[in-house]
């Protein structure tokens, strides 16, 4: 990327940007606003200045035009804080307060009701900027209970948010593949080595190949829920803690056809800011979670495609930053730098993957969903509970009690055998698009594991069984243990136990060859587990 190159920044391009420095600098004046603050702090991004007054924040949009973004005129940049405002107090009312007017000379500007109109601010309510999910991950605060908030969030979210209509445009495939395409766009007339052209050469290629693969997909009704008014940019710097609530801030409010998208497009932002951050784990740990709550499975065909596109648009505004920086300053290496690791990290996503189908096997309390939890968080495998698929076919949220009698209810054979269906339905959808699925069930019955293996020879993929075994005592220490915290989707109480005990069918000599057995009860368990999946090859060696 070259330092001089430059897309250009619309009406009144740079000069626009240049012209409004005094305005930004005479708003770094305490004396510039109606409440009493010492010292104003300036953040800048490729698109807005934010003051920050101590109680305060205000952003200001830059009078900039970047085809997906126009700022370029005063009345643009009053909507889009009004629109800003609007759509954010879905998510943080209590930040997003109002839009004000800035006025009186550019030299000396003011907030207030007095001279003529200069720019258009949002105000909002600052809050501790080391409360930045980003700031938890510079410095290593960021826990897996700040994972599971934002899973449950952008869930509910999702599952509540507007819908589009079938015969809006918004997710059609042409307009979804249009704003893809539009970041190798923008890119490529900002660098100019060979290996940068080439490697942007390679990833179009590999999106056009998806764009046409994916179109069934992407029309079928399969997903009848998926193209919602979303928030757009949902990365850990736009997640800050609220009272210790995980709390969403700064959605896109520049453009519609940004915000009105296919869910699945907003989890791959959150995932790939993930793992650029070095959070692999949380980053499988969040798809798993926001998959288990709105099983939604089939949108995992699209998440590669969706990952490129999302790591493409950071690319994006990497080169957009560097374009506004000075030549030679920390700002421009920092973005250069920035570019070359998201175009490695969109690459990366285009690599084929080896998809394999694991089982689980064992008495209730046997630690099977905690064993599964951990090795696809570990190992970016996907989860599938029959306690939860279950309760999803039957309309029942994941914690909802069905109070359902031994054999009866929840619980019938023809229950049962809906939820195996269903289960290898989901397994089908993820192998189908390239990940290893896991299947979380007790499969205590040999036609439910041969339903499996048959599925895994179908589509030619490793099969295995995770024979999870703990010692009796342990089984119903657990149960008990599990009723009690009451948090689990689990409803198996003890006369559960005893009538899997009673009724469970061996693994046969077949299946035994084809199994790992697990003694969830020994602390070396996991590690043992991990060495025998690589030596199967039933997982990548990486």
């Amino acid at each position: 990327m070259t330092e001089h190159s430059m897309i250009s920044t619309g009406a009144g391009g740079e000069s626009a940007l240049q012209a409004s420095r005094p305005l930004i600098e005479g708003l770094r004046r305490p004396g510039a606003y109606p409440h009493p603050t010492r010292r104003v702090e300036l953040l800048e991004t490729h698109c807005a200045w934010v003051l920050l007054t101590g109680e305060f924040a205000f952003k200001i949009k830059k009078p900039v035009d970047f085809a997906f973004l126009d700022y370029s005129t005063l009345e643009k940049r009053r909507f889009f804080c009004q629109e800003e405002i609007r759509l954010n107090r879905r998510f943080a009312p209590q930040i997003y307060l109002d839009v004000v007017a800035i006025r009186g000379e550019p030299e000396r500007p003011h907030i207030g009701d007095d001279g003529p109109v200069l720019e258009y601010a949002v105000r909002m309510r600052q809050f501790p900027a080391d409360g930045l999910l980003s700031q938890l991950a510079e410095t290593g605060r960021l826990e897996a209970a700040h994972i599971d908030q934002m899973i449950a969030r952008i869930a509910d979210f999702h599952r509540t948010t507007g819908r589009a209509s079938p015969a809006s445009e918004y997710g059609d495939p042409a307009r979804i593949h249009h704003w893809v395409v539009e970041n190798f766009e923008h890119v490529r007339s900002a660098v100019s080595s060979a290996e940068d052209l080439q490697q942007l050469a390679r990833l179009r290629q590999w999106v056009e190949q998806e764009r046409v693969r994916l179109d069934a997909l992407l029309r079928s009704g399969k997903r009848e829920w998926f193209i919602g008014e979303c928030d757009g940019d949902v990365d850990l710097g736009n997640l800050t803690l609220i009272d210790g609530v995980v709390t969403l801030f700064d959605c896109i409010e520049f453009n519609p056809e940004l915000r009105w998208i296919d869910v699945m497009s907003e989890v791959a932002f959150l995932i790939m800011d993930l793992q650029e951050r070095g959070y692999a784990g949380f980053a499988n740990r969040f798809l798993n979670g926001y998959l288990q709550h709105t099983g939604d499975y089939e949108g995992i065909g699209v998440l590669p495609y969706y990952l490129v596109y999302r790591a493409a648009v950071r690319a994006k505004v990497a080169v957009l930053r560097a374009q506004q920086a000075a030549p030679a300053s920390p700002v421009l290496r920092h973005a250069r730098r920035e570019y070359h690791e998201y175009a490695s990290l969109a690459g990366q996503y285009t690599e084929p993957r080896r998809p394999a189908l694991l089982i689980t096997c064992g008495l209730s309390g046997s630690g099977k969903s905690t064993l599964a939890g951990r090795l696809c968080e570990q190992l970016g495998l996907i989860q599938l509970r029959s306690d939860l698929e279950r309760k999803r076919l039957a309309g029942l949220a994941a914690q909802d009690n069905s109070r359902s009698a031994l054999g009866a209810g929840l619980y019938t054979p023809d229950q049962t055998e809906q939820t195996y269906r269903r289960l290898a339905q989901l397994a089908a959808a993820v192998i189908g698009a390239g990940y290893t699925a896991l299947v979380d069930a007790t499969f205590l019955q040999r036609r439910h594991r041969e339903m499996f293996r048959r599925l895994a020879g179908d589509r030619g993929v490793p099969f295995a069984i995770l024979d999870c075994q703990a010692p009796e005592v342990e089984l119903r220490r657990r149960i008990r243990q599990r009723q009690a915290a009451g948090a689990d989707a689990s409803e198996a109480d003890l006369q559960v136990l005893d009538a899997q005990l009673a009724g469970r069918e061996a693994l046969d000599g077949t299946e035994t060859a084809r199994a790992i057995r697990v003694d969830t009860a020994a602390p070396e368990h996991f590690a043992a587990l991990l060495d025998e999946l690589h030596q199967r090859e039933l997982i990548d060696p990486g």
